[in-house]
């Protein structure tokens, strides 16, 4: 006769007391959350006079857009910055990102990032999986690679960088199109010089000036760091230079790193019109 032994299956462990009491007072915190919006509900005419008054200030519009090359075109759209702000004047909302779990071995976090409109209960969130490295170097010089990191720090920026642009969709996600929508044209407008700024024109004259004044970036450098000829600049291009020259004086980014070097001057030729002005000088001595 064989005897079979008998597989005991291993017995969950107990819920200890802190465990449970942390569980209790999350669960009491989202039940009071949506409480207290409901009994406070938004003022919708208040939020647009808000949204509104936000859309019209230079600082926010030119951070609104981003605009990007990538695979041989363009990516273009609203940025965080903007999604924070709309997120702000709608009211009870809440929003954020976390960290669930870090595999240093593997070199890779993973990341939940969500958006909770606490007055209708309704929730956008994703989970995905950051890579602990970064692209290093640039396309158009020929050295893009992708860099490990290890610093504790850079791990954490970069988390935090790729789980914006997370947030940022959860966010447009539980907000009214229509509310979006006009924040979005209204920024445009605030870029395209509305409200007696400069024309476009003028601001990209304007641009290129400084960065030749500032930092010695040439008008071919700029076309080749934005992919676009200065005929083909959006006010989106002029705001993203603005922010970008911000970050150059401020030092967070360097003048080598996000530009091309510079063309040397190519000598130029002898031409018929320098033998004959030489020869007329040379008859009249």
């Amino acid at each position: 006769m064989t005897t079979l032994d008998t597989i005991t299956q291993p017995r969950p462990q107990a819920l200890t007391q802190a465990t449970a009491v942390e569980q209790a007072r999350a669960v009491a915190e989202v039940a009071a959350a949506v409480r207290v919006a409901q009994e406070n509900p938004r003022d919708e005419t208040t939020a647009i006079a808000r949204m509104r008054q936000a859309c019209g200030q230079r600082a926010l519009a030119d951070r609104a857009f981003y605009s990007v090359p990538r695979a041989g075109g363009r990516v273009e759209g609203s940025s965080v910055h903007l999604a924070r702000t709309l997120a702000a004047c709608w009211g009870n909302i809440d929003y954020g990102i976390r960290e669930l779990k870090r595999d240093d071995q593997a070199g890779e976090s993973e990341m939940q990032a969500w958006a909770w409109d606490q007055e209708s209960n309704v929730r956008s969130s994703r989970s995905f999986v950051v890579p602990h490295a970064r692209m290093v170097g640039s396309a158009r010089r020929g050295d893009k690679r992708r860099e490990r990191l290890d610093d504790l720090g850079d791990i954490a920026n970069n988390n935090n960088s790729v789980a914006a642009r997370a947030v940022r969709e959860t966010i447009f996600t539980i907000l009214p199109v229509w509310f979006t929508a006009e924040a979005e044209s209204l920024c445009a407008g605030t870029l395209n010089g509305q409200g007696g700024e400069k024309p476009l024109a003028a601001q990209i004259a304007d641009a290129v000036k400084h960065y030749a004044d500032s930092f010695g970036v040439t008008k071919t450098q700029l076309e080749a760091y934005v992919a676009l000829a200065t005929g083909e600049w959006t006010a989106q291009t002029v705001g993203g230079l603005r922010v970008l020259s911000g970050e150059l004086t401020r030092g967070e980014k360097q003048v080598k790193d996000e530009f091309t070097p510079a063309e040397p001057e190519k000598p130029r030729g002898v031409t018929a019109d320098d033998i004959a002005a030489n020869t007329q000088g040379g008859e009249q001595a």
